[in-house]
């Protein structure tokens, strides 16, 4: 089942990698670029060698593999031969492999594999902390800050594991029982308090101007992530709405702003969990704000997301047609069993019914390309995302809401998402929405050219100007 790289870089896993011969010219780091469509994805592969108790005489080594350009860091490798100058390199978990030839002892020419496309991508060995990129991004607040900042804990009591969330409060200078708060709520993956990506901190960027405006600001790390405590990877996008509901539970307890005016303000998965809280807490927010949130039903939103950069990124008619259908499908048995057990089952079956020779790397075996791809879909997060149709909660949401999306996200469709998100709240009778639609953003709301997830970090803008005066302006005519 072919699955895009761009979309699978996402998503990490560990593993080890070994390799051969004594003083290897394989130990230390490595930089190339695959061109997608036109556009330049660096790939860095950073080999460093262990002690090897059995046998002195071969080598064993740890490795990484990053993609800066797209966030990626410390992506394990699964395995890694070398002979008579001949590498190849395995990452299971991507469906890909690199396989090449080391023509001096800096550069390695080879070809890059996944999902049956072929990128040339020639290596050379970098300097010692060569690999550091300085990133120029001129919007990251620098002290000192006109405004207070308060380190904070709370606790989700209840999660089935002991979780303590860590944060920050940004208060205005004068704040008092009557200045409004927010809580952001991040997209999907491990994020902290700041949403980092690609060197962006796009959640610092929007408390630094809201608290300047007046607006007290609510962000954490996600549970079992930089300062918080908890298990990230057995949650599920429910189980991440109680953690907001501890921090409204939080923000409660605070005399120093208004209680009855607390908003949330989501992005992409954050912007789903948002009418979840809502819905479930009528009493407690008094508005949402939904940043590229999600209207339609997972697996019909991954499906269009993979067409979407799939077509922009080069893939063929025919491979777009077999990828849609072969989702579907496969999205298709997760949405009509529930039953883990069975859902396994039938899920291995159909995958070794729909993959063929070309889907998956020479260097891996059919069984441990079906078996990753087994692991990826029917893991908690991934089923119930799929599973999950927010029509329900929004037609349950009272309280008003904004909700924003740029015209270049292709991770989130800003027409058929907002249209969804309209038609739900106003069918549920709340009026009370107010639907932007601004061009050139992409999902991370930047100014972009082509909205491609691998240009995330070549831009410098974190967030748009416009749209953080936008939600300004919006949340202050909600708390007048």
């Amino acid at each position: 089942m072919k699955t895009l790289f761009l979309s699978l870089l996402t998503f990490l896993f560990s593993m080890s990698l070994m390799a051969q011969n004594a003083e290897n010219p394989l130990l230390g780091n490595w930089k190339g670029e695959l061109s997608v469509s036109g556009m330049k994805l660096p790939l860095i592969f950073h080999i460093s060698k262990i002690e090897n108790e059995q046998d002195e005489n071969t080598d064993i080594f740890s490795a990484t593999m990053d993609s800066p350009a797209q966030g990626a860091k410390d992506i394990p490798v699964s395995e890694v031969t070398f002979l008579d100058n001949n590498l190849i390199v395995t990452i299971s978990t991507l469906g890909a492999s690199y396989e090449g030839k080391l023509i001096s002892k800096t550069q390695i020419e080879g070809t890059f594999k996944q999902a049956g496309q072929n990128f040339t991508l020639i290596l050379n060995k970098m300097e010692k902390d060569s690999e550091k990129e300085i990133l120029n991004r001129p919007q990251e607040p620098k002290a000192p800050f006109d405004y207070k900042i308060e380190e904070v804990q709370f606790q989700n009591k209840k999660a089935k594991e002991e979780t303590i969330l860590a944060g920050t409060l940004t208060l205005p200078k004068n704040t008092n029982q009557e200045t409004p708060v927010v809580i952001l709520i991040s997209g999907s993956g491990a994020q902290d308090r700041n949403q980092e990506i690609l060197g962006h901190k796009p959640f610092l960027v929007i408390a630094d101007y809201l608290t300047k405006n007046g607006i007290a600001v609510l962000r954490y790390d996600d549970r079992g992530t930089a300062q918080s405590t908890g298990n990230f990877e057995s949650s599920t996008s429910k189980d991440f709405a109680t953690d907001v509901e501890a921090a409204i539970d939080f923000l409660k307890t605070r005399d120093d702003i208004d209680t009855k005016k607390i908003g949330l303000i989501g992005h992409s998965e954050g912007g789903m969990i948002a009418p979840m809280v809502a819905a479930n807490r009528k009493k407690d927010v008094a508005f949402i704000v939904l940043l590229a949130g999600t209207g339609v039903n997972g697996g019909d939103l991954l499906v269009e997301q993979q067409q979407a950069i799939g077509k922009l990124s080069g893939m063929s008619k025919e491979d777009l047609a077999k990828s849609k259908r072969e989702n579907e499908g496969a999205f298709r048995i997760v949405n009509e069993i529930t039953d883990e057990k069975l859902l396994h089952e039938k899920m291995k079956l159909y995958l070794t019914d729909s993959v063929n020779q070309d889907d998956f790397p020479a260097s891996m075996t059919k069984e441990e390309y079906i078996n990753a791809q087994l692991s990826l879909i029917t893991s908690p997060w991934m089923s119930y995302f799929l599973r999950y149709n927010p029509k329900e909660n929004l037609s349950n949401t009272v309280c008003p809401v904004l909700a924003v999306n740029g015209q270049k996200d292709l991770q989130v469709d800003a027409k058929i998402n907002l249209k969804a998100i309209e038609k739900a709240l106003r069918e549920s009778g709340n009026n009370k929405v107010t639907v932007k639609y601004f061009p050139n953003l992409n999902h991370l709301f930047q100014t972009a050219e082509t909205g491609l997830p691998s240009e995330y970090g070549t831009l410098e803008e974190t967030f748009s100007p416009l749209v953080l005066e936008a939600m300004k302006d919006w949340i202050e005519q909600q708390t007048n």
